[in-house]
């Protein structure tokens, strides 16, 4: 793949004295429309004049900041920030930032495959043969399908010349890298939702199961990277639906398109001399060359191919987006579960401190009588009477016992106490 590119080194021999000046040098693969590859070891400067772009456009691809996730269609480029893919792209040329990143390495791959025409035919072939023997094995399992079968054969014959036809071999060549970035950043985010699947709702069952502290820093570590992740899911399909949302966005992306048109003639100065003294073939070509002009005009309003391919990978990211809710929902969910849970273990609380402070009442009581009985008084009764004694506990006794018993009846009547 890249690794076996060829090295450029910066060389700038027009301005010597910016190329002392220049930032330090980034590492980007280029890649054209055959899918030939090309490391590149240059710095902004370079990028800036080779590509016709702004340096507030290039700082959305600087690593050093942090920007959302953009899609912006300038006059000759399209600039792409999504997550870790960070490119330029024109109508023959695309420009990948990083190419020795682990995430962008399949991304390389995957433009190297997809960008070149003579795998488009061979990955429509494919894709037929494999519907085709898949419906025809399905119908083969019957009894007594023979004309069934022929019939499908016939159809999927058609259709596969339909499709060998039709293959998208003319597809725009910035779109064809649009559809590899916007395939690879969604299946991207989507495998990391599935991930914090496979981890959250294990964590969220067993934080249930039992509630300690190691649990709830677990469940807290996986509801941060939840939050981050939803943000970054959140910004890209943003993004898509605000390029839905505007026509002149999406045919800001048609650099082909405005390549064709700046390429038109469109009057008669610009037609070839063939015949300079024949006025009527000049004014054949000049009414040939507006009207394809007006005809490019017109089609400048033309984005449904586009909106067509935005709505795929718009669809995508809203799934792995409402993923995102539903697990948020049901953390949020487990959360008030959890807050329930230590309001009954609370009210058990107040209950037991509501017995025990009932329980020390009467036995304050209790102690009251003692007290009274032990104070050194001289009364007369006390004398030759030693079963006083044995009477006094035992009544005392039985009261603080019946006013306890009081106390916890009123609570339970009142709803104090659960049943």
């Amino acid at each position: 793949m890249g690794r076996d590119g060829v090295v450029v080194p910066v060389v700038d021999h027009d301005q010597p004295c910016l190329k002392k000046k220049t930032a330090v040098s980034r590492s980007w693969i280029l890649l054209d429309h055959n899918g030939q590859s090309k490391l590149l070891d240059v710095d902004k400067y370079v990028v800036m004049r080779q590509f016709k772009i702004h340096a507030r456009d290039l700082r959305i691809l600087d690593p050093m900041f942090s920007y959302p996730s953009t899609i912006l269609g300038r006059e000759k480029v399209i600039v792409l920030n999504l997550e870790h893919i960070k490119a330029i792209i024109t109508a023959e040329e695309v420009l990948l930032g990083d190419p020795m990143d682990d995430n962008v390495i399949p991304i390389v791959e995957q433009l190297q495959r997809r960008l070149t025409p003579d795998n488009l035919i061979t990955e429509g072939q494919e894709e037929d043969e494999e519907k085709h023997s898949r419906v025809r094995n399905d119908v083969d399992n019957g009894e007594n399908c023979f004309i069934i079968n022929v019939e499908l054969e016939m159809n999927f014959w058609a259709f596969g010349c339909l499709s060998l036809c039709n293959v998208d071999v003319e597809f725009p060549f910035e779109f064809r890298a649009l559809e590899v970035a916007l395939e690879a950043i969604c299946s991207y985010l989507d495998a990391r939702t599935r991930e914090l699947e496979t981890d959250a709702y294990p964590a969220l069952e067993e934080l249930i199961s039992k509630i300690s502290s190691h649990n709830l820093d677990r469940v807290r570590k996986l509801k941060s990277a939840m939050t981050r992740l939803t943000n970054r899911v959140q910004k890209v399909r943003d993004e898509l639906e605000q390029l839905l949302d505007d026509d002149d966005d999406m045919a800001d992306l048609y650099l082909s398109r405005k390549l064709t048109v700046a390429t038109l003639p469109v009057s008669g100065s610009d037609a070839p001399d063939w015949f300079p003294n024949s006025p009527t073939i000049g004014s054949k070509i000049s009414r040939a060359s507006r009207a394809s002009a007006a005809a490019a005009t017109q089609e400048d309003n033309d984005v449904e191919e586009l909106e067509m391919l935005l709505e795929a990978y718009y669809t995508q990211i809203d799934g792995t987006l409402n993923k995102l809710v539903t697990l948020r929902e049901y953390v949020d969910d487990t959360e008030d579960y959890i807050n329930l849970q230590l309001d009954k273990h609370r009210n058990q609380l107040i209950q037991l401190e509501l017995i025990l402070s009932s329980g020390t009442v009467c036995v304050n009581v209790y102690s009251l009588v003692a007290a009274i009985f032990g104070m050194n008084i001289p009364y007369t009764w006390n004398q030759n009477h030693g079963y006083v004694f044995k009477w006094v506990v035992i009544i005392s006794g039985v009261a603080s016992a019946f006013f306890f018993s009081t106390i916890i009846l009123y609570a339970r009547r009142r709803g104090l106490f659960g049943s």
